[in-house]
C-alpha cells in the first residue's frame, strides 16, 4: 500500500519530469535498424535492468532518446525499451540539422583498396583500433578531417586513412551491400555451410570445404555471397574466406605498404639486425611506410628523414609485401623443455562463448596443436592436462618446477559483459618473464591478425607463483560473436599454434 504523502510526492515528480529534458533530443523521424541476431531490450539504460523483449536483425524502430551507450526505442504498441548502440545501425532523416566540425563528404560511399585496413576510434594513428576491414569492402563515408575519413560499416563507425578508400558517387550504393566481380575467396574452414541468406538463422543450402575458391559476388556485413556451384548462389560467413584480387587485376597499381606497430616500446634500429643501435622507440598503433625488406626487417623512413629498421615480427602490414615470419625456427627449440597449461578443465568450464562453447575445450585444442609442433621440432613437451580434467593451480605450477621448464605457457580465452570488446592480451608477473611474453605475444598477434591489446602485468597464480619463465595468453574474446566464430575455426587454431611456436623459437634464438 502507498501512503498518501508518497502519492503527492510522486505526482510532483511526474509534473516536474515533463519539463526535464532527456540527455539528447532526437528528431521523431530518427530510427535504428538491428544489425545482429537476438538483441536484448531492457527496461532501462543498463545491464542491471530487467529484460523485456528480444529483437532480431533487420527490424527497425523509432528512437525516443539516447543516454551514453544506450538507445531508447518505441514499439508499435507504444511500449519503450533500451538497447546498446553498438548492436544497431542508426538512420537519420534528411531534416537532421546536426553540424559537425569535419568536412562533409559529397560522395557517400567508398571501397577499401588495401588488403586489410584498421578502423580507429579517432582520426589518429595512435587511436585504438576498433575494427578491421578487408579489400573490396563497401563503406559509408560521413566526414573528412585532414587525411582521415570517418566511415561506417555494419554496426561499426570509426576513422581510416583516406588513401585506402576509393570514393564512389552518391547513389551508387543503396545499402550495406556491394557488388563484387574482382575478388576471389578461398575457404579456410574444414567445412563451411552455404546459407540462403546472410544470417545464421537462414537455412543451409549447401557445403563448401577448405581450399575451394569462389568468385565473390556480394558482401553484406560479415557475410559473403558466392556462386558455390554452377548457377547456384548462397551466403557464407566472410571471416572463413581468405580474399585476394582476381587475375584480371594483376596489372593494377598498388598502394604503398604500411606497417603498424603492435607493442609499446618497439625498437627502431640503425641497421637490420638486433646488434644495431636503437635510434628511436615507438608505440602501439604508430604507422610507417615500408621502403624495402632486408632479411627479416622492414626498412622505413622516419619523420625527420632518417632511415630506420624494424623487426618484421613486431608489426602487422597492410599492402602487397609479405608479413615477415621467422624461418628455420626448429633448431632453437630442440631439447628445450616446454610446459603447456590449457586453462580450466573438468568442472571448471572457464568462459562460455556466445554459441555455448567452453573455454576449457578450446584451450585443450590449442595446446594439443602447439604440442605437436613443438615435439616435431625436438622439444620436450609436458601438458598439465591432456583431457577434460581439473588440476589445482598449485599443481600446474609444480609441474614447471619439477621439469625445470625453460618456458611455461598458460593458454586462455577471454570474456567480457561488453560484447564489442575483442582482441588478444599477453600477461607476465615477474620482470624475468616479460621478454618471453613479448616475444610470444607479438608473433601470435602477427600470425592470427588479431587486434592487439598489448602485453601487461597480470596477477595470476600460475605466473605469480612460478619460478620459471612463465606467461599467460588470452587468445581472444568468446563473448564477442564474430571473434568467437573465428576462434572456433580450424584456421585460427592453426595460426594461433604457429604464432606461439614461432614466438618461442624466436625467444630461444635471442636468449639461448
Amino acid at each position: 500500500m502507498v501512503k498518501k504523502g508518497s502519492l503527492l510526492l510522486l505526482s510532483i515528480i511526474l509534473i516536474i519530469g515533463v519539463f526535464i529534458p532527456h540527455d539528447k533530443s532526437v528528431a521523431a523521424t530518427e530510427s535504428i535498424t538491428i544489425s545482429t541476431d537476438f538483441v536484448n531490450v531492457r527496461g532501462g539504460p543498463g545491464l542491471s535492468y530487467p529484460l523485456i523483449k528480444i529483437v532480431n536483425r533487420g527490424e527497425t524502430y523509432p528512437i525516443v532518446t539516447e543516454q551514453d551507450d544506450w538507445i531508447e526505442i518505441e514499439f508499435a504498441n507504444g511500449q519503450t525499451g533500451w538497447l546498446v548502440n553498438w548492436l544497431v545501425t542508426k538512420e537519420t532523416s534528411s531534416n537532421n540539422t546536426d553540424v559537425t566540425e569535419n568536412t562533409a563528404i559529397k560522395t557517400n560511399y567508398g571501397i577499401v583498396n588495401a588488403d586489410t585496413l584498421n578502423m580507429r576510434g579517432e582520426p589518429s594513428a595512435f587511436s585504438p583500433v576498433v575494427g578491421k576491414l578487408t579489400y573490396g569492402t563497401s563503406v559509408t563515408m560521413y566526414s573528412k578531417q585532414d587525411n582521415w575519413l570517418e566511415i561506417g560499416f555494419s554496426n561499426l563507425r570509426g576513422w581510416v586513412n583516406s588513401e585506402f578508400i576509393d570514393s564512389q558517387a552518391t547513389g551508387s550504393s543503396t545499402s550495406d551491400t556491394a557488388q563484387k566481380s574482382d575478388l576471389i575467396g578461398t575457404v579456410t574452414a574444414d567445412s563451411l555451410s552455404v546459407r540462403s541468406s546472410a544470417s545464421l538463422n537462414s537455412s543451409a543450402i549447401g557445403t563448401v570445404t577448405m581450399g575451394q575458391s569462389f568468385t565473390i559476388v556480394e558482401e553484406m556485413n560479415n557475410w559473403t555471397k558466392i556462386e558455390y556451384k554452377s548457377g547456384s548462389f548462397g551466403w557464407v560467413a566472410g571471416w572463413f574466406l581468405e580474399k585476394e584480387a582476381s587475375k584480371s587485376q594483376t596489372g593494377q597499381a598498388v598502394k604503398e605498404n604500411i606497417i603498424t606497430i603492435i607493442n609499446n616500446g618497439t625498437n627502431i634500429r640503425k641497421g637490420p639486425d638486433v646488434q644495431s643501435d636503437v635510434i628511436e622507440r615507438t608505440n602501439t598503433g604508430a604507422t610507417y611506410s615500408v621502403k624495402s625488406i632486408i632479411n627479416d626487417w622492414y626498412e622505413i623512413k622516419l619523420e625527420d628523414g632518417r632511415i630506420g629498421y624494424i623487426a618484421g615480427w613486431l608489426v602487422s602490414i597492410n599492402g602487397t609485401k609479405p608479413q615477415i615470419k621467422k624461418t628455420g625456427a626448429e633448431g632453437y627449440l630442440k631439447n628445450k623443455t616446454i610446459v603447456l597449461d590449457p586453462g580450466h578443465g573438468g568442472t571448471d568450464k572457464g568462459a562460455t562463448g556466445v554459441s555455448g562453447i567452453y573455454e576449457k575445450d578450446l584451450t585443450l585444442r590449442t595446446a594439443q596443436l602447439l604440442s605437436d609442433k613443438l615435439m616435431a621440432a625436438g622439444a620436450n613437451v609436458y601438458i598439465t592436462r591432456k583431457n577434460d580434467s581439473y588440476l589445482q593451480l598449485a599443481s600446474r605450477v609444480n609441474l614447471a618446477r619439477t621439469y625445470n621448464a625453460d618456458a611455461f605457457i598458460s593458454l586462455h580465452y577471454d570474456s567480457n559483459v561488453d560484447p564489442s570488446i575483442h582482441g588478444m592480451t599477453g600477461y607476465y608477473y615477474h620482470t624475468y618473464q616479460q621478454t618471453l611474453a613479448e616475444s610470444i605475444f607479438s608473433s601470435t598477434v602477427g600470425q592470427t591478425k588479431m587486434t592487439s591489446r598489448g602485453v601487461r602485468f597480470g596477477d595470476f597464480h600460475v605466473i605469480r607463483e612460478n619460478s620459471q619463465k612463465a606467461v599467460l595468453m588470452e587468445l581472444g574474446y568468446l563473448s564477442n560473436p564474430a571473434e568467437e566464430m573465428m576462434i572456433k575455426s580450424a584456421g585460427f587454431q592453426e595460426n594461433a599454434a604457429s604464432g606461439l611456436f614461432d614466438g618461442l623459437a624466436r625467444y630461444f634464438k635471442e636468449n639461448p
